[in-house]
């Protein structure tokens, strides 16, 4: 059974909706050279950031990127790279440790998080009802990879 979550806007006053935007696309690809590739040499996309198991393309209203399905386990757990998702939507929120409060309070499974990554976003993971990832970022300072 589904059931229906009301999530109040008061959460992040001066914006329309207790979501600040939508931020990136991010399909989780089997092949990340290959999907690299068509977007590029096929679509016309310009890589602009290159990380281990990510690309991500510059485009101007929004993040497009690839994340390479192996490396699904390191940001949502184990065995999700088999048969998990094919994507996510990445809303971008000014505290996701309130967010994950409240999407636990809601009876909401936590996939993961809230996590730091170093590419400067602190992250929470949640599946909806039909098991598409959603991903609610705090932007964080970068940090350099050892």
């Amino acid at each position: 059974m589904t059931r229906a979550v009301r999530i109040t806007t008061s959460v992040q006053p001066g914006y329309a909706s207790a979501v600040r935007r939508v931020d990136y696309v991010i399909r989780f690809v089997r092949d990340l050279d290959r999907s690299v590739a068509f977007y590029r040499d096929v679509l016309g996309l310009t890589p602009r950031i290159f990380g281990e198991g990510y690309v991500e393309f510059d485009v101007e209203n929004l993040k497009f990127g690839l994340y390479a399905r192996e490396k699904l386990p390191e940001l949502i757990g184990p065995d999700s790279h088999k048969t998990g998702p094919e994507g996510e939507v990445v809303f971008v929120v000014r505290d996701v440790d309130s967010w994950s409060e409240r999407v636990r309070e809601a009876g909401i499974q936590v996939v993961s998080g809230p996590t730091d990554r170093p590419w400067g976003h602190r992250t929470l993971h949640v599946a909806d009802p039909d098991g598409l990832i959603v991903e609610f970022a705090q932007e964080i300072p970068r940090t350099d990879p050892d």
